[in-house]
């Protein structure tokens, strides 16, 4: 492909610029860089760092409800900050960390590739663009104006369509949705399929929820039998650890995962497991490229952090890495007791956060006090307290709760927490608040 002059023009200013250090590094030599470098570190600083959330007046909170968006997900453990942090102070090339990173992560969860992605979102855009690429044959510029005429379509059951469709769109994709599995057929044979996305959460125990109507193997066998690769949203599905190359071992085609959930990695990263073919191609849209990628940057600093995270997983067993969650959904149940009309229940979901969540079930005739005033309480009190979504909702991804309970995430609480997150209901529910 040609370069334009202005990226001429771009390429050689850079080019003089790392001559001309080169030549300034020479001449002062190694000991004054250092010395500069270390002078521009205040020494008002403590060694623990400026904690800027008190700084820009953000609150901080106990978060009782699990590794979401929107609560900036999960804490990274010591080992994973410890890398990240070490990563952050050395230049490397981004290409070629992109590259052993992937090369180490996919041996590790024996799968043929990996890409480090921003995100399990912006995972399914680079498998969608993989999947684009291979069944057209055309160039990363090409997506997404350039695709008129040309195979466009993903192919997704209507109980399994959610907001991330947009991520898929990114690439000039376009949703083709069905319900049982002679439109699933009928979809495949059309031959303007790229790939199909199959959301995993939306199945329950018996693999198969609401009114999905096709299960997991009889819709990667079609996919298969038509010879279109079949992508699977796994985003908060790890733990168990082995979901991490169940997927892939199943046939999966590309599996995408998110980074900052279960895995305890950087919030703004995730993996796209599977056929290397494909993953190889995903790597050609991600960034510093001038594909669908581009935008969806992973620093040098979240790619390590995912390599890390990895191995701190695959230290674990299941019970090492679910560590205490039922002592603490259980101290959090006892300091219930002999609230009028609460019962309590442990729930783990299937699949998406598999992990215990507590249910506090109350009568609000009896108890004086609705979901929605307890809610606001925890939260207007000090520290600040969410609670699981599904709280005062119907029944959601293998969580039964409804209009009068209360859901309690305890998978990403803190030493210590738990003890407050019970105290701080049960002063909510008796009204002392």
């Amino acid at each position: 492909m040609p370069v334009s002059s202005e990226s001429q023009a771009g390429f050689l200013s850079r080019r003089h610029f790392f001559r001309w250090t080169g030549s300034l590094a020479a001449a002062l030599g190694a000991a004054p860089l250092v010395s500069s470098a270390q002078s521009l570190s205040s020494a008002t600083v403590s060694s623990d760092g400026e904690d800027y959330y008190d700084k820009l007046g953000v609150t901080k909170i106990i978060n009782a409800a699990g590794t979401y968006t929107t609560l900036t997900a999960a804490c990274m453990p010591p080992e994973v900050l410890v890398a990240v942090q070490k990563s952050a102070l050395h230049p490397v090339r981004l290409r070629e960390l992109q590259q052993k990173a992937g090369e180490y992560i996919a041996r590790r969860l024996k799968c043929e590739g990996a890409v480090v992605t921003s995100g399990a979102s912006g995972a399914i855009s680079l498998a969608t663009a993989a999947c684009m690429q291979y069944a057209n044959n055309i160039d990363i510029l090409d997506m997404p104006q350039a695709i008129d005429g040309k195979k466009n379509q993903v192919i997704v059951q209507r109980a399994h369509r959610y907001e991330y469709d947009r991520a898929m769109y990114l690439c000039g994709a376009r949703v083709t949705e069905v319900v049982t599995l002679d439109e699933y057929k009928r979809a495949c044979a059309a031959g303007n399929a790229v790939m199909t996305n199959f959301f995993n959460a939306a199945e329950d125990e018996d693999g198969i929820a609401g009114s999905a109507q096709i299960g997991r193997e009889e819709w990667l066998k079609v996919a298969h039998d038509y010879k279109i690769p079949c992508h699977l949203d796994a985003a908060a599905d790890m733990p168990p650890i082995s979901n991490l190359w169940k997927y892939t071992g199943m046939g999966f085609d590309l599996v995408a995962f998110s980074g900052g959930k279960g895995m305890r990695g950087p919030q703004n990263a995730g993996l796209l497991l599977g056929r290397k073919v494909l993953t190889d191609l995903a790597q050609e849209n991600n960034n510093p490229g001038e594909g669908i990628g581009r935008g969806m940057k992973v620093a040098k600093e979240q790619i390590v952090g995912m390599v890390a995270a990895v191995d701190w997983v695959l230290a674990h067993t299941e019970e090492s890495m679910q560590g205490d969650y039922q002592k603490r959904a259980d101290l959090i149940a006892s300091a219930m007791k002999g609230i009028p009309s609460v019962r309590t229940e442990t729930v783990v979901p299937r699949i998406a956060n598999h992990v215990p969540h507590l249910l506090i079930r109350f009568d609000p005739a009896v108890t004086g006090v609705t979901t929605a005033q307890v809610v606001a309480a925890l939260r207007k009190g000090t520290p600040s307290i969410e609670l699981n979504p599904n709280t005062g909702q119907k029944p959601n991804q293998g969580i039964p709760a409804d209009a009068n309970t209360l859901v309690v995430g305890v998978w990403m609480l803190q030493p210590g927490e738990d003890v407050i997150v019970g105290q701080r209901i049960r002063a909510a529910l008796t009204k002392q608040a």
